[in-house]
């Protein structure tokens, strides 16, 4: 068996499974079914926006698309998105 060195967000996951931090979930079933409704409000895309910009941002916009191999308008939900929830943040 290999030793592997953890990280320090490892050794703290493991550190507060060995104090017995961890309680087993009672009702597995619900919970799933709680988190999975989350998702799925998280998730609906039921609002559609127009926007204007320069076709050179547009172009820029599809090729990084393209590269992540999705499609140009989930790229821009997926910018927005962060960007509203502190994510995406200016380095300006």
């Amino acid at each position: 068996m290999r030793n592997y060195q953890l990280d320090k967000e490892e050794q703290e996951l493991s550190s507060s499974i060995e104090r017995g931090d961890w309680k087993p979930v009672k009702n597995m079933s619900a919970e799933i079914k709680k988190y999975a409704a989350y998702a799925k409000k998280t998730l609906k895309k039921d609002q559609r926006i127009s926007i204007r910009m320069s076709k050179q941002d547009f172009i820029g916009i599809q090729s990084k698309a393209i590269d992540e191999g999705i499609l140009y308008q989930t790229l821009i939900a997926s910018i927005v998105h962060k960007y509203v929830n502190g994510k995406l943040v200016s380095k300006v």
